[in-house]
């Protein structure tokens, strides 16, 4: 069946909006332009962008283990309500895909379950627990998208090295979550002024970036590709910069949240503003900004972190760490970044599309003939202000609650098929 998307505007090359429409038959884009719509069903772009499905290459859906907090089926509604049609699921569940048994019963939750395309990752060591190694030949074979202890960091050198080694043999990713844990000094946010004025422990920036620095050198060793999660503080950016001049394979990611908050934003002991990392200082947010616009961080990603209400309203000593990503991400950097002309719109789209798949060399985040229809529909002149109470995910714990923002995806298409419409009934 064909379907013909009329009436939309396009990025070009040069990053200037053209006027055009789009032909998808079989689940791909048949044509670009000039189309014809004879026995087609239509639908009317109404002017509206049209971009690639966005890809996140960092997100948590709980499932198995974690129901209450979100699952399969509701946390991918909720990426496509924020335009995504490629996700990368974490392995924090329980079980943890640590073993082929494990990742299949996975891999089968998101055959039943998924409305979008969800890639999910295996961890590097049994139980995420650091210490034996997971067989990542096996879960390679099995449909493994890369490799990560996300949620903990890998506190032996060794045992990193280790995996580095059999990962670059395999030619696949190993993604970390950077934090040594004899630095944490049981913090809950940054280590900076605003913990002190809060009376709450903080975790300092060196627990990170050295656990960085510690595996571009093991990585550069191992000939591996390494690939930092959601990189938070100047020295983080200084050290993967560097790393990258000196030609070692190395990748990052930086949130939303990373980019748009610092430390001085939070207004009280409030969980909805307890991540992990946390939010940092101010130059911090510079430096990040900063390392997205040279190149030195590769892509945007949510770190979609969804949790119960009881959990949240515990107060950072005792709430979990994490917020909801998918459904508010495009307008809020759109908002900050593009209507202020710091950005273009290209670049964004970019950090959301073809930069995260081009890390990974996934065939995905681009608008071409003959390409997957995953395709996005945005409203770049809609304003609406944010009410977590509309979210589609079970997860409701966010910072940017009551925020007015412009730029809201009001259709997601997966392999040609509406997955999200706005106000549909």
């Amino acid at each position: 069946m064909k379907t013909v998307i009329q009436n939309v505007k396009m990025l070009n090359e040069q990053g200037e909006l053209i006027d055009t429409s789009v032909a998808i038959e079989a689940g791909k884009i048949a044509k670009i332009g000039d189309v014809q719509t004879e026995g087609a069903t239509v639908i009317d772009g109404k002017g509206n962008l049209l971009a690639p499905g966005f890809v996140d290459v960092h997100v948590h859906l709980r499932e198995p283990g974690g129901e209450k907090k979100e699952t399969i089926a509701t946390g991918t509604a909720s990426a496509a309500k924020g335009g995504y049609t490629t996700v990368c699921s974490m392995p924090n569940t329980r079980p943890v895909p640590d073993t082929v048994e494990n990742l299949e019963l996975v891999n089968t939750l998101i055959k039943d379950n998924a409305k979008i395309r969800v890639l999910p990752y295996a961890s590097l060591t049994v139980r995420q627990a650091g210490k034996e190694r997971t067989d990542l030949a096996a879960l390679k074979q099995h449909g493994a998208f890369a490799f990560t202890d996300d949620g903990v960091g890998v506190q032996t050198a060794a045992t990193m090295f280790e995996c580095m080694q059999d990962a670059a043999k395999l030619d696949m990713a190993v993604v970390a979550h950077c934090e040594d844990n004899s630095l944490i000094y049981g913090g809950v946010m940054h280590e900076g002024k605003r913990n002190k004025e809060l009376g709450l422990k903080g975790i300092p920036s060196v627990c990170e970036s050295v656990h960085i620095a510690r595996d571009i050198l093991l990585a550069e060793a191992a000939g591996a590709h390494y690939h930092v999660c959601h990189v938070s503080t100047k020295e983080s950016v200084r050290v993967i910069r560097d790393a990258k001049k000196a030609g070692v394979k190395v990748t990052a990611e930086v949130t939303p949240h990373h980019l748009l908050l610092c430390e001085d934003d939070i207004p009280s002991d409030d969980a909805n503003w307890k991540m992990n990392p946390p939010l940092r200082g101010a130059e911090d947010l510079q430096a990040l900004r900063e390392g997205l616009l040279d190149g030195t961080i590769d892509c945007i990603a949510t770190d979609h972190a969804p949790h119960t209400e009881e959990e949240k309203s515990n107060g950072m000593s005792d709430a979990p760490f994490g917020i909801h990503g998918f459904e508010i991400a495009f307008p809020l950097l759109y908002t900050r970044f593009v209507k202020t002309g710091e950005w273009t719109v290209k670049q964004l789209i970019d950090w959301m599309t073809v930069k995260p798949a081009a890390v990974f060399n996934l065939p995905y985040g681009t608008v071409a003939e003959g390409a997957v229809a995953d395709l996005v529909l945005i409203d770049l002149a809609k304003e609406q202000v944010i009410d977590r109470t509309t979210f589609v995910s079970k997860g409701k714990n966010t910072p940017f609650n009551e925020k007015v923002v412009q730029g809201w995806p009001v259709m997601t298409i997966f392999e040609g098929e509406i997955v999200y419409q706005e106000d549909a009934k």
